[in-house]
């Protein structure tokens, strides 16, 4: 017999209602005995308006108050261009108004997740790649550069809709993040929690030579050793290692 039912962690997820990305990346990662539960939010489409509109009133306490009733380990906001929008401490708050509400259950955002993944990696000089529209891909430029890393460069694929990001192939990731990664940077960021990524960052690290963090795999791995799971996860990057 075996319990697949999270007899060592339990991570509840708040994620965006047309993505389909984040759940099966996650249980691609997930150790034995971490399960995932997660609770939906809107999202009109990806612009600054669309995610200032995902944000507002109380739809994350809203969200965070039912993946709390689980119970949970941690829940984690699973967005990154909403908690990175406004610029340094944006992501905080929305962990802020997660723990708000949760009882005690610690918090996180994708946002903070990224920092400290690229920071447990020693990542100073940084690239930043996603699928944005150019007024987002710059909001990223800015929150990261805020964070403490020198920006060698950001690009966006230029994508509004999020039924869009989400049909971009692994292979056109793995393609768009290659090619435009500069030689001075010492890390990679690949933005979005709708975009494949997990199954790529092995092999841009082996083709770059440089740590490569995306936003599905860094929200996990942050859930996970906030809920005391340290496991090495193999095949998904040398963030595991940490």
């Amino acid at each position: 017999m075996k319990d697949y039912c999270g007899w060592r962690a339990r991570i509840g997820l708040i994620y965006i209602a047309s993505s389909t990305v984040m759940e099966p990346e996650f249980y691609a990662m997930a150790p034995e005995g971490v399960s995932v539960h997660s609770t939906r939010m809107h999202l009109p489409e990806a612009s600054v308006e669309g995610l200032t509109t995902l944000m507002e009133a109380d739809r994350v306490e809203e969200a965070a108050a039912l993946l709390a009733k689980g119970p949970m380990d941690v829940i984690t906001f699973g967005g990154t261009s909403a908690t990175f929008l406004e610029g340094l401490g944006n992501d905080i708050k929305t962990i802020e108004r997660i723990e708000s509400v949760s009882g005690g259950i610690s918090g996180s955002a994708t946002s903070t997740a990224a920092v400290r993944a690229l920071k447990a990696l020693g990542v100073t000089k940084l690239c930043f790649v996603g699928p944005y529209i150019s007024e987002v891909t710059e909001r990223g430029r800015r929150f990261f550069g805020q964070s403490g890393f020198e920006m060698t460069g950001a690009h966006g694929m230029e994508v509004r809709g999020d039924l869009d990001i989400n049909a971009i192939s692994l292979e056109q990731t793995y393609a768009f993040a290659k090619a435009r990664v500069e030689p001075e940077c010492d890390g990679v960021f690949i933005s979005c929690t709708g975009l494949r990524t997990v199954g790529a960052i092995e092999a841009l690290e082996q083709d770059l030579g440089k740590p490569v963090v995306s936003a599905v795999q860094a929200t996990f791995w942050d859930a996970l050793r906030l809920a005391g799971v340290g496991d090495h996860v193999k095949g998904f990057g040398s963030l595991f290692e940490h």
